[in-house]
């Protein structure tokens, strides 16, 4: 009796098999990659061209977040300060440190300092940096606390996931706009709960976060 199948069916089981294989080493990698610390950049602690510490700048000596990141309530991105910034300061302070040189060559040269970004919005993904904070969410929400980094890491995994918790309760993080740059403020000391502050600020300001794929997605 003639064979009715194809010569080729005769190793097709086999590369069925190697196609699976390599499909799903594909599919592991994928998933390995996207759904860990390693891509949600969480710990992240690059190296900066000048050694910044924010437990001196901001902790110690007290200086408001909005004097180096001075366009975080006008615009939808975050600014790293100029060195001219620094150097309003630093012309009289430690002027001949050598930790310092990068940012006097800058100011002299006029060349801007290369600040390396910690953290940085995925392409796919829209947020602005205004309306958050002017909505009463702090900066201690989604960077952790700021004054307690000698160098600056990435503290939250920032996913798509960790955002959505947050618009679906966004009462846990919102607080008057006086606090939004006091990252030890405490809603206890004021005799109130969070939940408690927050459901009103969210009430009177009429704040109800989208949860929709465009409001990010664009």
């Amino acid at each position: 009796m003639a064979n009715i199948f194809p010569r080729w069916t005769n190793s097709f089981p086999l590369q069925l098999v190697i196609a699976l294989l390599f499909i799903g080493g594909g599919v592991t990698a994928g998933v390995t990659y996207y759904f860990t610390q390693k891509y949600t950049r969480e710990g992240y602690q690059p190296n900066q061209p000048v050694p910044f510490s924010h437990v001196i700048h901001a902790k110690q000596l007290g200086m408001d977040c909005r004097y180096c990141h001075s366009f975080v309530e006008q615009s939808g991105h975050a600014n790293v300060p100029t060195s001219s910034t620094c150097w309003n300061c630093h012309q009289h302070v430690k002027t001949n440190s050598p930790n310092l040189a990068a940012v006097k060559e800058s100011v002299e040269t006029g060349k801007p300092m290369e600040w390396v970004k910690v953290h940085k919005t995925p392409d796919y993904a829209y947020f602005n940096h205004s309306v958050h904070v002017s909505s009463g969410v702090s900066c201690v929400s989604c960077h952790g606390d700021i004054t307690e980094m000698p160098v600056v890491y990435h503290k939250e995994n920032q996913s798509m996931g960790w955002c959505l918790e947050c618009h679906r309760n966004s009462e846990e993080k919102l607080r008057p706009l006086d606090q939004v740059t006091n990252l030890k403020y405490k809603p206890e000391d004021h005799g109130k709960t969070q939940s408690s502050i927050g459901q009103k600020i969210k009430e009177n300001w009429k704040i109800d976060p989208p949860e929709n794929c465009a409001s990010c997605h664009r």
